[in-house]
């Protein structure tokens, strides 16, 4: 697998929509892109193929668009801007995890990685990775489905 090529040159700030709220970045190379305003949600909904889509893919579609929004034109996220997006975007996930020993595995993989950045694959591998260590995930199991 190979990794995002959507990427663009400017890196997210934060959008009208509150502190941390991704946004879709401009950029002169980029043509038909969604303007620096635009919201993940916005993002979303103008893509047609995801109109009837499941929650499963909005997800991956929304983290697709998180890291193509943060990414530099190359479509690599380096490891301290990684870092970064994952505190601001995935700080429930993160929040009490540093004492464990599998989440500073999974951190100290990223200080290792031989290219010092990630694309998508890789940077997908990681949130993934954080996932499964992650006490929320067991407070996830916990919750019973309503079907």
């Amino acid at each position: 697998m190979g990794g995002c090529t959507l990427s663009t040159q400017d890196h997210a700030a934060p959008s009208e929509g509150g502190p941390g709220s991704p946004v879709a970045p401009t950029s002169a190379a980029a043509p038909g892109k969604m303007p620096r305003s635009t919201s993940i949600p916005k993002q979303l909904a103008s893509i047609k193929a995801l109109k009837k889509s499941s929650d499963l893919e909005k997800a991956i579609a929304t983290a697709a668009l998180v890291f193509r929004n943060s990414s530099d034109p190359d479509g690599k996220l380096g490891r301290a801007a990684a870092k970064t997006l994952l505190q601001a975007q995935f700080q429930n996930f993160t929040q009490g995890q540093e004492s464990k020993s599998s989440y500073r595995e999974v951190l100290s993989e990223l200080d290792e990685h031989a290219e010092n950045k990630l694309d998508f694959e890789d940077f997908m591998i990681l949130v993934l990775s954080i996932a499964v260590t992650s006490d929320l995930l067991q407070d996830i199991w916990s919750v019973r489905s309503t079907n």
